[in-house]
């Protein structure tokens, strides 16, 4: 009997180490002239799992996101210490590549913004400047994005129509599957469902679910029942500070800080 136990216990595959982290967050703050919007921020993005970042006005989530693919470089003001990295590497070293680290980084904001073009240039434009030139090969970006936002049984027909001319719920899926098309590592959702409606934002939540079978995909939103429909793990921020981080279901039933506690109650923000 004991033999067939040691049998058995060596049959079972045996746990795997701990999953390092997609993207890490150390001592990270940001400033904008004299204004400090982030202060010492620590924070891990896991591979495969919905993160969402929640907190009032002016808390730093937008900024920690823009943060995550250098989009704040653009602004002249902006200084910043600590470090982000994507699999180890530093994203703010000297010679990292910044075009590819937002390929790799992609992010989608909260008014749909389609190129004045159709939904096949819509989606091919990015990876035709990343040189894809082969058209089987961009037909192929073109159906697996549009599957992936759940647009493509709504669009199949039609691929050749202004992407303008879309739902404003179409508008934000095409502009899903434009970043998906640059087959990126992680999804940064910029309040996309701020202007939806009801059924738009149940079809980008059930995206979601699916994409993070193959994405890390953080998501800043100001709805605080989205958070917990749509995200496995939340980050709480309040005026600049991380003040706690868990699972979704621990923070929103039992969060450890009272500040956390009176936001989502809605006592404030």
């Amino acid at each position: 009997m004991t033999q067939v136990m040691e049998q058995i216990v060596q049959s079972v595959p045996q746990p795997a180490g701990p999953v390092p982290a997609k993207m890490v967050v150390e001592d990270f703050s940001a400033s904008f002239g004299e204004m400090q919007v982030l202060k010492r921020v620590n924070l891990q993005i896991m591979p495969c799992e919905r993160l969402a970042i929640i907190g009032p006005a002016s808390s730093g989530k937008t900024t920690l996101m823009r943060s995550l693919n250098r989009l704040n470089d653009m602004e002249p003001q902006f200084s910043r210490e600590g470090r982000i990295q994507l699999d180890g590497h530093d994203i703010y070293h000297p010679q990292t590549d910044v075009p590819a680290l937002r390929r790799r980084v992609g992010m989608v904001y909260a008014v749909p913004t389609p190129l004045p073009w159709s939904i096949y240039e819509n989606i091919t434009y990015g990876p035709r400047l990343a040189g894809v030139t082969s058209r089987q090969r961009l037909d192929a970006l073109v159906e697996s994005s549009l599957r992936a936002s759940f647009l493509w049984d709504e669009v199949k027909d039609r691929l050749d129509m202004p992407g303008t001319d879309l739902s404003g719920g179409q508008q934000q899926r095409l502009c899903l599957s434009r970043v998906l098309a640059l087959e990126p590592e992680v999804l940064l959702l910029d309040e996309p469902c701020s202007g939806l409606d009801p059924i738009s934002t149940a079809r980008i939540e059930e995206a979601m679910v699916e994409l993070k079978r193959k994405y890390s995909i953080v998501l800043v939103t100001n709805n605080t029942k989205q958070a917990a429909r749509a995200s496995d793990r939340t980050a709480f921020f309040l005026m600049g500070e991380l003040i706690e981080c868990g699972p979704t279901v621990e923070l929103f039933t039992n969060p450890k800080h009272q500040r956390t506690s009176d936001y989502i109650t809605g006592h404030f923000g």
